[in-house]
């Protein structure tokens, strides 16, 4: 038995035809973040038969027009602005499932996807060819590995949302780098030079004082423990603060351990 499905139609003609019909109708429901959704049935010509689908829209507000789009009435003081446009979203399905679920069901899907692309275009997963597969895998495994651990780390010092190479590679691995010698004691000064510096710096040291704090009582847990309390604070923002497994006792607990502290 085949599994179930759920994708994103093109809309073609018979689907913006579906479209305009349904606009014309009433039933729209709550779908989440802002859309509404409604169902319906399909049959396109390359199908054997009709399927259900979920057709989503949401408001887009326009800019109102430019200046001189409309003259009479602009000299005549009167101010022009288009009205707000929808977007849809035709979502084909066989899933037993309400509207609203379905379309939270699609949203998780795409958030999965976008890690897949982030993979293949920011940290060169589809940069690498060659027919032998042994070493296509290793080079494969060796940047998720890599794609891990950075999106671990950017997970401690930017807790509130997920941080793309794009975006994070600047801020945390951008800076200028001078070297001062005093005696025999050589000094490294880093200096970023991004517009949210001293944002960076703050969170970077809490990350400093969190790990050293793990570190103290590190001889009071197990390894487990540790890698528990680090998960906890990375996926801070899912977990709601707190410890991923058994409660932990009051005494083994880091003080800073799950502190935002920013």
């Amino acid at each position: 038995m085949m599994g179930s499905m759920i994708f994103k139609l093109r809309q073609s003609p018979r689907v913006k035809e579906l479209i305009k019909m349904l606009e014309k109708n009433g039933g729209w429901v709550d779908a989440g973040l802002g859309f509404e959704g409604i169902e319906s049935n399909l049959k396109l010509k390359a199908w054997s038969r009709e399927r259900r689908v979920i057709v989503l829209r949401r408001a887009v507000a326009l800019k109102p027009s430019s200046k001189g789009e409309l003259p009479l009435l602009e000299n005549s003081g009167v101010t022009v602005e288009k009205s707000p446009t929808q977007e849809f979203m035709v979502l084909v399905t066989d899933f037993d499932a309400p509207i609203l679920g379905i379309a939270q069901l699609y949203r998780d899907r795409a958030d999965v996807e976008n890690c897949f692309d982030e993979l293949k275009n920011q940290w060169g997963w589809g940069g690498f060819t060659t027919r032998d597969m042994s070493r296509s895998q290793t080079m494969a495994r060796l940047v998720a590995l890599v794609y891990n651990w950075w999106s671990m780390f950017v997970g401690l010092v930017e807790p509130d949302k997920h941080a793309e190479a794009i975006t994070s590679r600047p801020q945390l691995l951008h800076g200028v780098g001078r070297i001062t010698q005093s005696g025999r004691q050589t000094t490294l000064t880093v200096t970023s030079t991004h517009q949210k510096a001293a944002q960076i710096q703050e969170r970077q040291t809490w990350v400093g004082r969190f790990l050293a704090e793990l570190k103290r009582i590190a001889e009071q847990l197990t390894q487990m423990d540790v890698w528990r309390l680090i998960l906890s604070r990375v996926y801070f923002r899912f977990l709601k603060g707190h410890i991923i497994g058994s409660p932990y006792p009051q005494n083994h607990a880091p003080t800073v351990a799950l502190n935002c502290g920013f």
